[in-house]
């Protein structure tokens, strides 16, 4: 159940899956394909956010 995860709005990158990123309370970071958050990824924020800059910065393809 995916009720204390606080999901964003989606990215979606050109020609890639929309995907949304997601923390709960404990601090704790998940990512999922927007539409189907209830099979996420989960790391720590840090971890997360490391990936994510590397995808936006063209140093990574789409994770999902």
């Amino acid at each position: 159940m995916t009720d204390h995860i606080a999901w964003e709005d989606p990215f979606c990158g050109e020609g890639n899956n929309c995907f949304r990123l997601g923390t709960d309370p404990q601090g704790n970071a998940y990512i999922a394909i927007a539409g189907a958050e209830d099979h996420y990824l989960t790391d720590t924020r840090e971890a997360l956010r490391t990936m994510i800059l590397d995808i936006k910065a063209g140093r990574a393809d789409h994770p999902l």
